[in-house]
């Protein structure tokens, strides 16, 4: 049973590799944001352009849409503790060619856009991984008090590091940032080096690469509580990239408005997602995530209108700080809805597909803003953006994000292995899969509604096709059918069946006489299907 000591928000510090990795990622997080602060600051030194400036914001976010998806599966099917360090070798390179070229006065809009995508390649591959990290390195009772902390780490640097630049800007120039944040992922890659990480249990050779991406889209569209989270985040997201993309030409528009008015602005929206990441915990136990997310984009739709409004820097910053609390309010509930709808094996590849209508609707909702407010103006985009955030609400209310954090998502590896002759390889496929059942006759509504749950659920662990049929003779009587692409394909699903899914299995068996029969076919081989073919 756990204590509540060892459920606390504090509790997954006591995990040493956990602890000490948040420790680096802060440290990384810093000159990431200090990174982040000089490439925007450095445009509008280049070209004061809003469709420009709001372009590095695009540069940042488009590779995450573009890249998630099969970096998540990659991660599923990778040693992610490589993978990461690759990673991150990859970002410190990036880095420091920007830094060069700044400090030695060569950089132009084309090339910080060039290498800001390049920047955000890498943080595409690797931010599926690094999110499917976390459920390894802590157990599931604290899953959410780490996804708690790993958002008050990019907050706390969120807080530190803009602030930090602006001054280091105005002193050095942003080619200082730059080298910096190359330097800063120097923890991270130790931490990662020395952290001995367990192999997987499964003893099934791993995952093709497309297989897996295939394996992952086909999971996210039946798996209706991940998709809940997404079209939360798409209706969030769009419009409320639009303070974050024409931030730095509101900063610069201050009177006296410099680098360190920019720095200081973010640095707010940072403490207030500090503050916010400290009192959510308690905010949670008492309203739902859906009503939060609601209450919050409400309050995120009135900061921006008052970016629009407003000139005053203290008042500015005061109204960010709000924003900040509205942002990890609703970027947290949608990160932990998210994960609590994954189990293990597609843990990243779902995660994926969050990040992409995450990062998608930041990157077009900033290039959107930038060419509403290089056609209008700043105040007027500002303003349409949070109206905008508040017609969202209402579209996207139906979508519920809470209600399935109890759910089991572990492996429940309670289905018996088959019994197949020697001519059975791996390989072959298709297979079919039937499930006799004999319903009992006042149980037939309720048997038909959980077989349709369980049929979405054999279609989001690998199956293509599932139908069931009633027989002709015996109105009591259902055959159910799914197939898989291959004999190791339906032995990946026996891996994937869930605790959650065991459970609806044992409802099933309630409506009925006795247990289901089951039955497996392969497919003829190649050579004897063609000979079935060519049959008068």
């Amino acid at each position: 049973m756990t204590t509540a000591k060892e459920s606390s928000a504090w509790s997954p510090f006591r995990l040493p590799v956990f602890r000490m990795l948040w420790v680096a990622t802060v440290a990384s997080n810093v000159g990431t944001w200090m990174h982040d602060l000089g490439a925007a600051w450095l445009m509008t030194s280049l070209s004061p352009s809003p469709a420009m400036v709001a372009l590095v914001q695009t540069a940042t976010t488009l590779p995450v849409f573009l890249l998630a998806v099969p970096a998540g599966a990659l991660s599923d099917i990778v040693d992610r503790r490589r993978y990461l360090l690759f990673i991150q070798g990859w970002m410190a390179a990036v880095a420091v060619a920007l830094g060069a070229l700044a400090l030695s006065s060569q950089v132009n809009e084309w090339s910080l856009v060039a290498l800001t995508f390049a920047m955000g390649c890498g943080t595409a591959m690797m931010l599926p991984a690094w999110a499917a990290v976390t459920p390894e390195l802590v157990p599931r009772p604290h899953l959410q008090a780490a996804i708690a902390l790993n958002s008050l780490g990019i907050n706390i640097a969120r807080a530190i590091g803009p602030a930090l630049a602006g001054v280091i800007v105005s002193l050095a120039g942003t080619g200082a940032v730059f080298v910096l944040n190359a330097v800063s992922y120097l923890g991270v890659i130790l931490v990662l080096a020395r952290w001995k990480r367990e192999p997987g249990a499964s003893e099934l050779p791993r995952e093709r690469f497309f297989v897996a991406v295939r394996s992952g889209l086909r999971f996210a569209r039946h798996a209706p509580e991940l998709q809940a989270a997404v079209v939360r985040g798409l209706a969030f997201f769009l419009f409320a990239s639009a303070s974050w993309a024409l931030l730095p030409l509101v900063a610069r528009g201050v009177e006296g408005g410099g680098p360190q008015t920019f720095g200081l602005l973010v640095a707010s929206i940072g403490a207030g997602a500090v503050l916010g990441a400290v009192v959510l915990p308690k905010v949670r136990s008492k309203v739902s995530s859906d009503a939060l997310v609601a209450a919050a984009s409400v309050l995120y739709a009135a900061t921006t209108l008052s970016l629009a409004l407003l000139d005053d820097l203290a008042l500015l910053c005061l109204a960010m700080t709000v924003s900040g609390i509205a942002w990890i309010s609703v970027l947290s509930s949608l990160q932990v809805a998210a994960q609590m709808a994954l189990p293990d094996w597609a843990r990243s590849r779902g995660l994926s597909v969050f990040m992409t209508a995450f990062m998608g609707a930041m990157a077009g909702g900033s290039l959107l803003w930038g060419q509403v407010a290089e056609r209008t103006s700043i105040p007027v985009a500002l303003s349409i953006a949070a109206g905008g955030l508040i017609v969202a609400i209402l579209f996207s209310w139906r979508w519920k994000i809470s209600g399935f954090e109890s759910i089991d998502l572990s492996p429940a590896m309670h289905w018996a292995t088959p019994v197949v002759h020697d001519g059975v390889s791996e390989d072959r496929g298709p297979v079919l899969v039937t499930l006799r059942y004999r319903v009992r006759p006042q149980e037939r509504a309720a048997f038909l509604a959980a077989l349709r749950t369980l049929g979405r659920r054999r279609r989001r662990d690998g199956a293509f096709s599932w139908g069931v049929f009633e027989d002709t003779e015996h109105e009591s009587e259902f055959l159910e059918s799914f197939y898989a692409e291959s004999w190791l394909d339906h032995l990946r699903q026996h891996e994937r069946v869930t605790q959650a899914d065991r459970d609806l299995q044992e409802e099933i068996q309630e409506f009925l006489f006795e247990p289901p029969k089951v039955s497996h076919f392969v497919a003829p081989r190649a050579s004897e299907a063609e000979a079935l073919s060519l049959s008068p």
